[in-house]
C-alpha cells in the first residue's frame, strides 16, 4: 500500500473513532439529562402530593350545640359533640364521620346530671371563668366514679370516642410542684381507667402536655386552644394570640409529632362573619402541619376545618 493511501486510510479512521467519542459523550448527556428531568418529575409529583395531603391527621368538627346538624358535621373524619346533646350515634353509625362525645376530667359543672352525685369534698377549687368546681385528681374513688358515672353511659349510647378536657385545670388547686405532681399522678390513673375498662375507646386529650410521657400511647390524637386566634369570654371577644403564647404551643405540637408521632389538632376562634379570619387562621394551621379547626367562641356552628383524609 502507498504511503499516500495508508495516511488516508489512517485519516478515516481517526475520524470514525472521533465520531464514536463524540456519539459516546452525547448519550452521556442525553443520559443526564433524562435522569434530571425524571428527578424534577417525582419532586413535583412529590410536592403535589405533599400539598394535597395537607396536614397530617383526620379532618376535625366540634359542635356543642343541643341539635347537632348531622348532615353538615357528617363530612368531618372525627366529629366532637356535647355530651349532654339531643344526639344518637347508633342511629347514624353509617356517616363517615367517628362520633366523640366531649367529658371534661378536671371540672364539674352543676348542670351536668352527675354533678349531684359527687361529693362536695372532691371538689376543691372554682374556675370562676366558666363557673365551674375543680376536682381534686388525688381522690382515689374518682378514676372508678369518671368511668362509672360519665364514660359508661356515653359508651352504652354508642359513642366510641371521647374528648378529654380540662386536663391542666388541677393548676389552679395545685400551688407546688409535688402537689402538681400528685394531681397530675391522678390524671394517669383516670386516664388509664377508661382504657383499662374500654381498651377501643380512642381519646383525644385537649392539651394534657404534662402527662403525655406516661400516657401518650393510649392517645389518638393531642388537641390544644387558640394558636392564633382565640376567644376571651369575659369579654366576649375574639382576640389575636401573643406571639410568646404562640410559640410555646408550637413547640409542644412538634414534640407531640416527632416524639410520639401523634396528629395535632388547633381549636382557634374566629367571628363566624370573618370570612377572612376563619379561612386565614385556617390555612396558617394547615401550613404549620397541624390539623385546623376554626370555630366560633361558643362552639355553636359548623367551623372550617382540613379537607376529609383517606
Amino acid at each position: 500500500m502507498s504511503t499516500s493511501k495508508m495516511k488516508e486510510q489512517s485519516g478515516l479512521i481517526g475520524q470514525v473513532q472521533d465520531w464514536r467519542v463524540a456519539v459516546r459523550a452525547l448519550l452521556r448527556l442525553i443520559g443526564r439529562f433524562a435522569r434530571m428531568v425524571t428527578l424534577g418529575a417525582m419532586a413535583s409529583v412529590c410536592q403535589a402530593q405533599g400539598a394535597a395531603e395537607g396536614p397530617r391527621g383526620p379532618s376535625v368538627a366540634l359542635y356543642y350545640g343541643v341539635n347537632p346538624p348531622v348532615k353538615d358535621l357528617a363530612s368531618f373524619d372525627v366529629v366532637v359533640l356535647d355530651a349532654d346533646a339531643q344526639f344518637n350515634p347508633r342511629a347514624h353509625a353509617k356517616q363517615h364521620a367517628a362520633w366523640f362525645a366531649y367529658v371534661s376530667v378536671g371540672e364539674v359543672n352543676a348542670e351536668r346530671a352527675y354533678f349531684g352525685q359527687i361529693p362536695p369534698a372532691w371538689m376543691r377549687g372554682v374556675n370562676e371563668a366558666w363557673a365551674s368546681q375543680v376536682i381534686d385528681q388525688t381522690v382515689t374513688e374518682w378514676p372508678a366514679f369518671f368511668v362509672d358515672e360519665i364514660i359508661t353511659p356515653l359508651w352504652k349510647k354508642g359513642y366510641r370516642g371521647f374528648f378529654l378536657d380540662t386536663l391542666d385545670s388541677y393548676q389552679l388547686i395545685a400551688r407546688t410542684p409535688e402537689a402538681r405532681a400528685a394531681q397530675e399522678a391522678g390524671l394517669v390513673r383516670v386516664i388509664r381507667a377508661i382504657k383499662a375498662r374500654y381498651p377501643k375507646a380512642r381519646l383525644i386529650f385537649n392539651r394534657g402536655f404534662e402527662v403525655l410521657p406516661q400516657v401518650h400511647e393510649l392517645a389518638y390524637m393531642v388537641a390544644f386552644e387558640s394558636l392564633y386566634r382565640g376567644w376571651d369570654g369575659g369579654k366576649q371577644r375574639y382576640v389575636e394570640v401573643p406571639q410568646s403564647d404562640r410559640d410555646w404551643l408550637l413547640k409542644q405540637a412538634a414534640l407531640i409529632r416527632d416524639r410520639y408521632r401523634l396528629p395535632v389538632l388547633a381549636i382557634d376562634y374566629c367571628d363566624p362573619a370573618d370570612e377572612a379570619c376563619r379561612t386565614g387562621t385556617a390555612s396558617r394551621i394547615g401550613q404549620a402541619g397541624i390539623v385546623p379547626y376554626v370555630t366560633d367562641g361558643a362552639l355553636a356552628g359548623v367551623g372550617l376545618g382540613s379537607a376529609r383524609q383517606h
